[in-house]
């Protein structure tokens, strides 16, 4: 059995390979790059992924290919079965939001973004809130109504492609409500990316549904939600927060200071003791995070943990024709020639938001000139948007694979504790190459080289840099680890 299922693991391999060549990294890192082999038995072929949502899209969309890839590395194998490898927290029916001896009324005043009304209440076929006084009613509805959302950022108007299309699949299932698949959704990305977009888009899908939403930023939760928390309010907030039943965290980032992070991981722990799904955007990946604690970092991975790519042209392209479909609906004159699109979706690169930004500035000369858009005006207008060759961002996993291959070590031996010289001197390039081509902080790096501190990340830079300024030899073979990484 041990034979067999070595050699299943060099068919995996084979498959994964193929796989990728199929489908382009972005898709197949989404979908396959936590999938692992567990064994070959029979006519079947065991796999393993970290969640039941991964599980039920790869049955659902790619178990045909893969039977398929396995058939040519070993042509009796006819099925292809998935396991999930941790139980999440299973999800419980909706519940009811206040005890028979709480008497309940009906929370009136602004509307919110999350009512189909202009009240919440039974009356309106909303979920009825209970409070206890006046004042508690505000904070109650506060934090229900929580940030504003923009009513253009719906599914319709989100452009998928391949460096999205796991984040946004995994979003429209939560917002559908759909039980027993996902309860807790992190998403990370750098800036202008569409985090935020998918966020309103799944509130304003379930608030359709008729589900209590509750949409959140860290600027509302830090000067709104936490001081209600530290008042006599308090008892009714926590049973609106247990009426929840999808809530939206966004820009996690912005959380500031110990007593902001420790009341904000207070508020996750006790909503994920109710039947609340999660979803959190954030800039960066849970362990590079520093404002989480260990124990809602651990939270957190035990979920989904989904990276937004940056886009490609395709996409870049999609979304772009989308923002000029949404103009000309109001005013049908505005038109951009194909070649202007083409130009904007190869070099206005940063993020999405300066694709919008960059057809505003047209939209905005078109109207105010009403002369058309052409390319000579798009070139003069959009010029400090524009990045040709801009080097792209280096990851921290690509610089560690880079010297694993170089040294011949694994990353597992790179990752570990061991202090063997082999391993010592390639740890120590490795962390060096991190800190001078990524942006990342000292100990961000040390989570990402096995939980190291930050003290021994300066360390290895300090001697790295030490080594360099006296060894040639050695400065030629970390310059040219570098040229690797960017390649």
């Amino acid at each position: 059995m041990q034979v067999q299922n070595l050699a299943g693991s060099d068919q995996w391999d084979r498959v994964k390979k193929e796989l990728r060549n199929e489908l382009g990294d972005d898709v197949f890192s989404n979908w396959f790059g936590r999938v692992n082999h567990e064994e070959t038995t029979g006519d079947a072929v065991r796999l393993s992924v970290p969640t039941r949502f991964l599980k039920n899209w790869i049955q659902n969309n790619y178990e045909k290919q893969l039977v398929g890839l396995w058939k040519r590395e070993q042509d009796d194998i006819n099925r292809i079965e998935l396991t999930v490898r941790g139980a999440l927290r299973p999800r419980q029916l909706n519940v009811g939001l206040a005890p028979k001896a709480i008497s309940a009324r009906r929370i009136s005043g602004r509307p919110g973004p999350f009512s189909s009304t202009p009240q919440f209440g039974a009356a309106h076929g909303m979920s009825v809130i209970p409070c206890l006084a006046d004042s508690n009613e505000d904070a109650a509805a506060d934090f229900l109504n929580g940030a504003s959302l923009n009513p253009k950022l719906t599914f319709d108007t989100f452009a998928e492609g391949a460096s999205n299309s796991l984040a946004c699949a995994a979003v429209r299932q939560m917002a559908a409500g759909h039980q027993g698949t996902l309860d807790l959704l992190y998403i990370h990305s750098s800036t202008g990316i569409g985090k935020t977009h998918l966020l309103q888009a799944a509130a304003a899908e379930a608030r359709k549904t008729g589900r209590q939403v509750a949409y959140l930023s860290a600027e509302f939760f830090m000067y709104h939600l936490v001081p209600a928390l530290r008042t006599p309010a308090f008892p009714v907030l926590r049973q609106a927060m247990r009426s929840i039943d999808l809530l939206l965290v966004d820009d996690l980032q912005f959380l500031h200071g110990k007593q902001a992070a420790d009341e904000f991981s207070k508020t996750l722990e006790l909503l994920m003791e109710s039947p609340t799904q999660i979803i959190m955007a954030a800039d960066r990946s849970p362990e590079d995070l520093d404002t989480l604690g260990d124990a809602l970092r651990y939270r957190i991975q035990k979920g989904e943990v989904v990276g937004i790519q940056s886009t490609d042209y395709a996409l870049r392209h999609d979304i772009l024709k989308k923002r000029i479909t949404a103009a000309r609906r109001t005013h049908p004159g505005f038109s951009v020639p194909e070649d202007v699109a083409d130009y904007i979706a190869r070099y206005v690169i940063a993020s999405a938001r300066d694709l919008e930004g960059a057809l505003n500035r047209l939209f905005a000369h078109n109207q105010l000139t009403k002369q058309p858009v052409t390319m000579d005006l798009a070139e003069k207008t959009l010029h400090d948007l524009v990045r040709i060759g801009e080097p792209r961002s280096i990851k921290v996993e690509e610089i560690q694979q880079v010297v694993c291959k170089h040294f011949s070590v694994t990353k597992a031996d790179l990752l570990s504790s061991c202090r063997a010289r082999t391993l010592v001197r390639p740890r120590q390039i490795a962390m060096y190459i991190a800190k001078v081509m990524t942006g990342r902080s000292l100990p961000e790096i040390g989570r990402r080289f096995g939980n190291r501190d930050h003290t021994t990340v300066l360390h290895a830079v300090r001697k790295i840099e030490d080594m360099v300024s006296k060894d040639k030899a050695l400065a030629q073979e970390v310059e040219l680890l570098k040229r690797l990484v960017h390649a």
